[in-house]
């Protein structure tokens, strides 16, 4: 391993080649120093109530005294299913200092999907927003899931604020489907009954699992991601290092914000969004519902903030609004784009509307997640996914798991560092193939290095598609879509899309002839989420199938 790596020389002035992950013994200890450092500051912003870190301190406590009543043992995995609420980093903060897993789980996700994800990381209990009950109501039985915490949009906003809120999403809005889970506790309940409770402190060391973070895989099971305490702290530091540069030009006095409108229940968002600002005493502004783009321009316009980390499609949607110019956007650092390639005309019109350059960044669940980014003190759009962070190492691999050696030839991107995951929950046979032995990652994304140690992507080893920064697996899409009546065998690809990157266009050769395109996208929706849904339907007579029957995939995509 070559001890002085190119890409350092492009480091900016002050960012260190490597962090100390070591000055926490887990998560839990970076929370309470800044819960007891920054006590009277505001953490969070939701609907235009503030949320200070003492007030987080005292929920997270009592919540974490609950879970421990309920009987749950050190290790066991305690779910959350909710959008962008101030219930979410409590409950979070309340996992881990009781000792438990946190599994992230997305709120959009159908019932089959949920009952996967809980029945695989063996969840024993679930926090859950009231909007998404009837879906758990439906896989419940077929979970360990023991215990449910319901919250609700207006719990944490006071008596007459909250009440309003929720009798507008349950009556108005008509947000929350009816349903029947009779063992479920109030969040609010559940922080009293937690208040009444001794608190016991668990033995954590930086080698505990901190989250379960699930993805897909080259085989489309949804597998778990084993991020021990270490590996986040590591990826916080290693962010806070890198935004340094430019985070110390906030003027003195002023709290560093950071605007979240990327779903918590991902990887980039509740590290570089939650557990970084955490850690700097920053306040995060919590958005709900990111596409309902007058809402989140309307909360933006009422606060002061330097940092936005988005995907590619958020930035797009913003720039082109018409109400963009009521936010002032004078205050932003850096902007941070990750989760999908961010796109050069996207860039261009950010950086002319804001001053503020898109700063791309790269990385998976599997590495906590950020693995490299482009300088924040940019000026201008590289088109590249920047450097490795400090103490990241990269390489490219032939198809062999041999180094390539000359700058511009490509190779699959393997990355090692501490934020580097553990495995995958339970599966040391998909972990074994994507470590190498020497301690790599294998991304399974192609790129090439330049001779300044600037990576950028070219091509994907996996059949993956990426629709705005979520990996949808072809093999999940076509094991959905081949069991709805009428279809004989199907195909599942990824075609451009100027709003999302990409999209699902799913091939059918039909064993029904009445069977309509309407048939297949009515029982998609009913069995997958939104972005895994295909957007494009045709019918074939036959697919292009290798000798041994195996479909071609990349042939359907060249000629697409």
């Amino acid at each position: 391993m070559n001890l002085n790596p190119v890409w350092l020389n492009s480091y900016p002035e002050g960012v260190p080649a490597d962090i100390d992950p070591t000055q926490y013994s887990s998560l839990v200890g970076l929370l309470e120093e800044s819960f007891s450092k920054y006590a009277t500051r505001s953490a969070y912003s939701f609907l235009g109530k503030d949320i200070t870190y003492a007030q987080t301190d005292r929920e997270s406590l009592a919540m974490a005294a609950y879970l421990q009543s309920l009987g749950l043992s050190t290790g066991d995995r305690v779910a959350i299913m909710m959008p962008n609420v101030p219930q979410y980093p409590v409950a979070v903060a309340a996992i881990l200092r009781a000792g438990f897993v946190v599994v992230n789980v997305n709120p959009l996700y159908t019932a089959r999907e949920l009952e996967h994800q809980l029945k695989d990381s063996g969840a024993k209990a679930i926090v859950i927003i009231e909007n998404f009950a009837a879906t758990l109501e439906k896989c419940i039985a077929q979970t360990p899931v023991q215990h449910v915490v319901l919250a609700s949009m207006g719990d944490r906003l006071g008596w007459l604020k909250g009440s309003l809120v929720n009798y507008v999403v349950r009556n108005v809005k008509k947000m929350v489907p009816a349903f029947n889970l009779p063992q479920a506790v109030r969040f609010n309940d559940a922080l009293s009954k937690g208040r009444q409770q001794a608190f016991r402190k668990p033995e954590l060391s930086a080698n505990d699992i901190a989250v379960l973070q699930y993805t897909g895989g080259t085989t489309g099971v949804s597998k778990g991601a084993v991020l021990l305490h270490r590996n986040l702290i590591a990826n916080v530091l290693q962010s806070e290092a890198w935004n340094e540069p430019v985070m110390k030009r906030i003027p003195a006095g002023e709290q560093p914000t950071s605007v979240c409108a990327l779903p918590l229940y991902h990887i980039f968002a509740f590290t570089v969004n939650m557990m970084l600002s955490m850690r700097s005493g920053g306040k995060t502004i919590l958005i709900p519902n990111p596409r309902d783009l007058p809402a989140v321009l309307k909360e933006l316009s009422k606060h002061t903030f330097h940092s936005f980390p988005a995907v590619n499609t958020l930035f797009n949607g913003l720039a082109n609004h018409p109400d963009f110019n009521t936010v002032n956007w004078s205050n932003l650092k850096v902007s941070l784009g990750g989760g999908m390639a961010v796109t050069p005309n996207v860039a261009k019109l950010w950086l002319e509307k804001t001053g503020c350059p898109i700063c791309e960044g790269y990385g998976l669940s599997e590495t906590s997640p950020s693995a490299s980014c482009n300088p924040t003190t940019s000026t201008e759009f590289t088109g590249t996914i920047g450097v490795p962070l400090p103490g990241t190492w990269m390489k490219l691999l032939d198809d062999e798991g041999n180094e390539v050696s000359a700058p511009g030839m490509p190779g699959e991107i393997a990355i090692k560092g501490p934020q580097v995951m553990a495995g995958y929950w339970q599966r040391p046979d998909e972990t074994a193939k994507v470590m190498t032995t020497d301690g790599y990652f294998k991304s399974g994304d192609v790129g090439i290095m330049d001779a300044r140690g600037f990576f950028k992507i070219v091509d994907r080893k996996k059949d993956m598609i990426l629709v705005s920064g979520f990996n949808v697996y072809p093999n999940e899409v076509e094991e959905v879509a081949s069991a709805c009546p009428g279809v004989l065998e199907c195909a599942a690809i990824g075609v451009p899309d100027e709003k999302t990157g990409e999209a699902v266009k799913l091939v059918v050769v039909k064993k029904d002839p009445a069977l309509t395109e309407a048939q297949i996208m009515a029982y998609c929706r009913e069995n997958m989420t939104g972005y895994k849904q295909p957007r494009v339907i045709e019918f074939r007579d036959e697919l292009p199938k290798t000798p041994v029957g195996k479909i071609l995939r990349r042939e359907l995509r060249n000629k697409t």
